[in-house]
């Protein structure tokens, strides 16, 4: 992918004086009572940010909160916390401006954070009149909001049209360099692993996938779905019966390119969906009507786990079994094993996953982690994502 890098025009000199917007993804989850309850979006933000101070820039920064209404500021939607959490981790005062569409006061060397974008009259809709104003208000765009790549805003798309320059910061710049890795070019065997609860979720994806990657894993409720596409009794277990059809066409799909969709040959089960239900490993042939099945089987996570050993690039979306309660998680913990001990590039995105990165420890043998959720799935969806294409529109000319 061609695009202008932010580090390359700091190198360069460019920045020194200008002013710089960098729209941020600080949407951070939050308790009743307005606390920051996990910060790695802001700390994920900070380099950007430091290396436009470093640079010698006048420096505002924008992110979103929530799904305020336009134009209707409450105080719950304010980024007065993200505002003190920043300045705590970055050891200065962070003025927060509010009213900023028409002008921001900020000299070279400071740094302001503007107040929510989401609350601006136009916002979602990209409404050119206001992308016109944000980029009035910068010589330099930076976009470093993987989590907002997907979505064509005035605060993420609009003004990349309008901006005299518009840039990918260090964390759009890696998103960029890691799926064109994975995805564009990617060293082969090219592995999927997909997922998830549902397969109407997933549907989409699959279907790209089925077109692009040399070997598709399917997990979780959406393997029990696969599992009665092929013939197998599955009980009580959670599946989409009405979309058989759409499984057997992306086993068909992989089938016809030389490969099947790997069908559970084992898996573990529970009378009931809880905490302390005792798991069985049964055959996937003899699940009984009231079994639950909760987890891939030890046979199929061993053949699984030898698949992926021998990948040249794994691309994960998604927990194999119910990893959060331990009679459950052997799947999903085999699956993060191999990934770990794969000489593979890998890439894996979604907010289970992560958490499964984390419960197992293995997040420094993977090679990138996504930081945006729905971002991530439309890119395996095959989709260009709104950043990308106008980023790239701005590096040619």
């Amino acid at each position: 992918m061609n695009f202008i890098r932010f580090s390359d025009l700091c190198a360069s000199g460019r920045v020194a004086g200008q002013r710089v917007f960098i729209r941020a993804d600080m949407n951070v989850p939050m308790d009743d009572s307005g606390h920051i309850t996990e910060d790695t979006r802001i700390r994920a933000s900070i380099p950007c940010i430091q290396l436009a101070l470093d640079a010698g820039a006048a420096v505002m920064v924008a992110s979103h909160l929530g799904r305020p209404v336009e134009g209707e500021f409450k105080p719950a939607d304010s980024l007065a916390p993200v505002a003190r959490r920043l300045g705590e981790l970055m050891g200065r005062e962070i003025p927060l401006v509010a009213n900023w569409v028409d002008g921001v006061d900020v000299k070279p060397g400071q740094m302001v954070l503007l107040e929510n974008c989401r609350v601006n009259k136009g916002e979602k809709k990209n409404d050119a009149a206001l992308a016109r104003k944000l980029a009035a208000l910068c010589d330099v765009f930076v976009h470093d909001a993987f989590g907002a790549a997907h979505r064509a805003e005035a605060s993420t798309y609009g003004i990349a049209q309008y901006a005299p320059i518009a840039c990918a910061g260090p964390l759009l710049a890696a998103e960029m360099d890691a799926i064109a890795k994975a995805l564009s070019n990617p060293r082969r065997p090219l592995v999927a692993i997909v997922a998830g609860s549902k397969v109407s979720t997933k549907l989409t994806i699959l279907k790209s996938l089925a077109a692009n990657v040399d070997q598709l894993i399917v997990g979780g409720g959406i393997a029990n779905t696969f599992m009665l596409a092929a013939g197998l009794k599955i009980g009580k277990s959670l599946a989409e019966p009405g979309l058989l059809h759409e499984a057997l066409a992306v086993m068909e799909a992989m089938k016809a390119r030389g490969v099947e969709v790997p069908i559970p040959t084992d898996v573990v089960c529970a009378k009931s969906f809880s905490a302390d239900a005792p798991g069985t490993v049964k055959a996937a042939t003899d699940v009984a009507d009231d079994d639950l099945i909760l987890d891939i089987g030890p046979q199929t996570a061993h053949k699984l786990a030898d698949q992926l050993k021998q990948a040249g690039t794994i691309v994960w979306n998604g927990p194999v079994g119910v990893f959060e309660f331990a009679a459950f998680e052997n799947g999903t913990r085999e699956i993060a094993k191999a990934i770990a001990e794969s000489s593979a590039f890998s890439l894996a995105g979604g907010g289970d996953t992560l958490a499964a990165i984390a419960k197992y420890g293995i997040k420094k043998q993977v090679d990138y982690i996504s930081t945006g959720g729905g971002a991530f799935l439309e890119v395996l969806e095959g989709k260009t994502l709104p950043a990308f294409e106008i980023l790239q529109k701005r590096a040619a000319g």
